[in-house]
């Protein structure tokens, strides 16, 4: 099968496997994890940040990061379309008692910085407090601008808050920008990056920061049944992706521009958007049953109506790429 689906659907390759089987292991829950403690000081080094620690998910990441940066009663403020207000369960709010505070997020997948900053609470007892700004990047597959990313730090610099990124495809963003990975994680507190998706480890994230604040999300992660054990059989593939594929990003998004240009070539398909490794398109009549379709061509898509997002990951070829642009020719023809 052609899995267009997400890049989660990714499988661990053959050498990542091996690196997995052969981790030395201790117990992270006290230490000493040799592979673990490995993994979390060369994510700290690539995110230019002091400390890091291993999660079990970008979820869990974010709301370690949440947890930690935050009291009860206080907010955050957020994209409207981002993940961590819309796709986490409200976890925030249900297990910190943390209020999201959301702001409309542009085209282009930035927050509108105007309308984050009117939304900054005075001191005053009738409010939450005001203590945390968090960016997502990539976000529908666009990558924010350094730029962008650093007047959000401004913003959140003027009024004394922190800042965090859901970093989850961080690492697409550095190769889509042409940017270091420190780059992109240079203007926030807290950064959260993904080691699965793109990156093609089976499970797991790094949340990266100061020492005291990873300390701090040390413990709400315990605190959230995500302190593990022998736990280098992890990080043994995070590191393996680290090292061997984070430069095969830019196939990706090679990959997701030629099926773009492709898609964008049938009649009845129109490309809402493509960027890095994801594409938005849209059907023109409406079909239903695209996906069952598609299906049982060898192709799995998700659909919303006449609406799907198709992801390109280390599992897609250019020839897959190919043959998914001709089952969606030959169904519309």
């Amino acid at each position: 099968m052609i899995d267009l689906r997400s890049d989660t659907v990714t499988q661990p390759t053959g050498p990542m496997r091996a690196a997995m089987a052969a981790a030395a292991v201790g117990d992270d829950v006290f230490g000493d994890d040799p592979t673990v403690n490995e993994l979390e000081a060369a994510v700290a080094d690539r995110l230019g940040k002091e400390a890091a620690v291993l999660v079990t998910s970008g979820t869990q990441g974010n709301l370690c990061a949440l947890l930690a940066h935050c009291q009860r009663g206080d907010e955050y403020i957020v994209g409207d379309r981002a993940h961590t207000y819309m796709f986490e369960g409200g976890g925030g709010a249900v297990l910190g008692s943390i209020q999201p505070q959301p702001v409309p997020t542009g085209d282009d997948g930035m927050i509108d910085l105007a309308r984050a900053e009117a939304a900054v609470k005075p001191d005053d007892s009738h409010f939450a407090r005001t203590r945390l700004v968090c960016l997502e990047n990539t976000i529908d597959g666009k990558a924010l601008t350094v730029e962008q990313m650093e007047r959000s730090a401004a913003l959140a610099a003027r009024h004394s808050l922190a800042h965090h990124l859901d970093g989850a495809r961080l690492w697409n963003a550095a190769a889509a920008l042409g940017a270091d990975p420190a780059a992109v994680a240079a203007p926030f507190d807290s950064v959260s990056a993904c080691l699965s998706k793109g990156l093609g480890a089976p499970v797991g994230s790094v949340l990266a920061g100061p020492a005291g604040f990873v300390a701090e999300a040390r413990k709400w992660r315990k605190m959230l049944g995500g302190g593990m054990r022998q736990a280098g059989v992890v990080a043994a593939a995070g590191l393996h992706a680290l090292e061997h594929h984070v430069g095969r990003l830019a196939d990706d998004h090679a990959n997701a521009a030629r099926l773009a240009r492709g898609l964008g070539s049938v009649p009845g398909v129109e490309i809402d958007s493509c960027a890095t490794n994801m594409v938005f398109a849209r059907l023109r009549p409406e079909r239903p049953g695209i996906a069952d379709e598609l299906a049982r061509r060898g192709v799995l898509t998700l659909w919303t109506d006449a609406s799907g997002r198709l992801v390109t990951h280390l599992g897609v070829t250019s020839a897959d790429v190919d043959a998914a642009v001709a089952a969606v020719a030959e169904i519309l023809a």
